[in-house]
């Protein structure tokens, strides 16, 4: 496993237990606003860090994953903006939707075949 590669899924697993942590702590609190910061600057990593993964496609450059990245910086973007206007529905949702991404993705990388799986399972 590549360093990017690691670095990336150690990135991934931390947003996974931060976002775990945000979603199940009352929302509004000082504490939900820490975490949810700590969790979106996370989550812009894991994002930001898979514009240089090309093993799905062997090397030959972006795939499909990359457009769930950048949907997932706007998505980040929009919920920002909408809980700064006070907007509480939108953002959830927005959140909410992320966070799901995040662990759809983690469900997509235990895939056999992918790196995930095979560091995880494989001889």
């Amino acid at each position: 496993m590549s360093t990017l590669v690691a670095l990336h899924l150690s990135l991934a697993m931390l947003a996974v237990a931060v976002g775990t942590a945000v979603l199940l702590r009352v929302k509004g609190t000082p504490t939900h606003k820490r975490l949810g910061r700590i969790w979106v600057a996370l989550m812009a990593a894991v994002a930001l860090s898979s514009f240089w993964i090309f093993g799905i496609r062997k090397g030959a450059g972006p795939s499909f994953v990359h457009l769930l990245s950048a949907w997932t910086l706007i998505s980040l973007a929009c919920a920002l903006w909408f809980i700064r206007r006070g907007n509480v529905r939108a953002h959830r949702r927005f959140m909410i939707g992320s966070f799901v991404g995040l662990a759809g993705a983690g469900l997509f990388a235990l895939a056999p075949g992918r790196t995930l799986y095979r560091f995880l399972f494989a001889a």
